[in-house]
């Protein structure tokens, strides 16, 4: 028998993911049994801060991958949207499951959609990509700040602490949690991050054994699609202070890909927007494509000013 270790955060979501894999692993392979080595990530432990402030997302895939260096998992389990672009040498980023629903949703206690919220409603988010997007549909609102794991978040929700909260819908929904709340809408002109509602699958790159049991998990399109995204965004030099918003979909019949691309400041001004189109065997380079036009269109200047004026009041802390 055969023994696979999945390197996994300790959260719920991410552990709801773990043994999803871990099922279709044993499912796939019978002869090979999976553990898991439950690790509690930097990101999770520090929640009074913005991730921008503390390294970014690296912060929820670093303990993670040091694992995976040392001998002690052969592969990890991540919310694609948190693993940054850049892979450390002797780890690979293999292989990236089907993609779900990655809507954005706006929940509430007491308001039924975003149209109803009334003028300066608080409405909490962690992320500058949401706050962009929110603020110029409705410059009236107050975003306040949003930490700690789902269910920490739908808690102050319902305590009150803020009359709307915005968060992925495939969390909720993977965790059962949409039940509990009377009002959800979800926000279809949101453009959603790199990666959202995909798993990535990151292994030790000599082990050609992970690597076909990890390969197993692929969904081709999800992956050309994802990857144009994380092109995109490693050309752009988009960080975790950056309001960033980039989403590729193919269009099976025509043989066509289609990458939407949006930045500006997180207060929703200086909004750039950009849509590009290619035969879908050109995906290799839209991603570069998409960054080019955008960075000619003066998106460097742009994400300059954003990173200085994100957390103006906060002093940033590089742990």
């Amino acid at each position: 028998m055969e023994k696979l270790i999945i390197a996994t955060r300790a959260s719920a979501l991410a552990l709801w993911q773990a043994y999803h894999i871990k099922e279709r692993i044993e499912t796939s392979f019978p002869g090979v049994t999976v553990e898991l080595n439950e690790i509690t990530s930097r990101g999770d432990k520090i929640l009074d801060k913005p991730l921008a402030l503390i390294g970014g997302k690296g912060h929820f895939t670093k303990e993670l991958e040091d694992e995976m260096l040392e001998g002690n998992a052969h592969l990890a389990v991540h919310s694609l949207k948190d693993v940054p672009t850049y892979i450390p040498a002797g780890l690979e980023l293999c292989a990236i499951t089907t993609r779900q629903d990655q809507s954005d949703i706006l929940l509430s206690h007491t308001y039924k959609s975003l149209e109803e919220l009334p003028q300066g409603a608080t409405v909490g988010t962690t992320s500058l990509r949401r706050r962009m997007q929110l603020l110029e549909r409705r410059p009236d609102l107050k975003v306040k700040e949003l930490r700690g794991n789902v269910n920490t978040r739908l808690r102050k929700l319902k305590e009150g602490q803020y009359d709307a909260i915005i968060l992925a819908y495939i969390g909720l929904h993977r965790l059962d949690l949409l039940k509990d709340i009377p009002y959800v809408e979800k926000l279809d002109f949101f453009i959603p991050p790199m990666g959202q509602a995909a798993l990535g699958i990151e292994i030790v790159a000599d082990n050609d054994r992970v690597r076909e049991i990890a390969m197993s998990l692929n969904d081709e399109n999800t992956f050309t699609c994802t990857k144009v995204e994380r092109d995109f965004v490693s050309v752009i030099g988009a960080g975790c202070s950056a309001p960033v918003a980039v989403n590729a979909t193919i269009e099976s019949e025509a043989q066509t890909i289609t990458v939407k691309g949006m930045l500006g400041y997180p207060d929703g001004t200086h909004i750039l927007h950009k849509t590009l189109t290619v035969a879908l065997h050109e995906s290799d380079i839209l991603g570069d494509q998409l960054a080019q036009a955008m960075i000619e269109e003066g998106a460097l200047d742009i994400l300059e000013q954003a990173e200085k004026i994100a957390f103006k009041d906060e002093m940033p802390q590089r742990l």
